[in-house]
């Protein structure tokens, strides 16, 4: 075989997948087993670091109590979510403004967490995003959200997601 030939046949080979299917071309991203220690370090800043990541997807994300953010966040925490402005109090008028309530806030996280990645200043969550099938909305899939938080003086100074703008409805 020439390499031309070669070359054509890996270039089909690449474009096959492209082609439109119902079938999903993936394992199921599934979370881990204990995630609880997946937010302990025996580095006792990195362990710091985790709790306080774990403090913002417990009490904050998942229990809405925004009240608790000056515990969690900096003032002038830096914002890369093109859905969400800079700043603490940005942040919280935010979540308070798309109806966020607080709930008792619960004894577990339950968002389903792959892993959590700690090193310097910086803390790295991946977890579990199930989605509705665009071409099917009769089915999901699985796929993977990272939310990265760099650290200051114990609490998250600048944050960094896989969101994409959302579509606002019109008034």
């Amino acid at each position: 075989m020439t390499r031309l030939n070669a070359l054509a046949i890996a270039c089909l080979a690449l474009a096959v997948p492209a082609v439109p299917t119902t079938d999903f071309a993936q394992d199921a991203v599934v979370a881990a087993p204990d995630v609880e220690a997946l937010f302990a370090d025996r580095n006792r800043n990195l362990h710091r670091n985790k709790q306080v990541v774990y403090h913002i997807m417990k009490d904050l994300l998942e229990a809405g109590h925004w009240d608790e953010a000056h515990r969690y966040l900096t003032e002038r925490y830096i914002q890369h979510n093109p859905n969400v402005g800079s700043g603490r109090q940005t942040v919280v008028d935010f979540f308070k403004g798309i109806g966020v309530k607080p709930r008792p806030i619960p004894a577990r996280l339950s968002t389903p967490v792959v892993q959590v990645l700690a090193q310097g200043d910086y803390v790295m969550v991946a977890s579990v995003a199930t989605l509705p099938h665009p071409a099917d909305s009769t089915k999901t899939y699985t796929t993977t959200w990272f939310d990265m938080f760099r650290m200051k003086d114990g609490k998250a100074d600048q944050h960094w997601d896989s969101a994409t703008i959302m579509a606002i409805p019109a008034k």
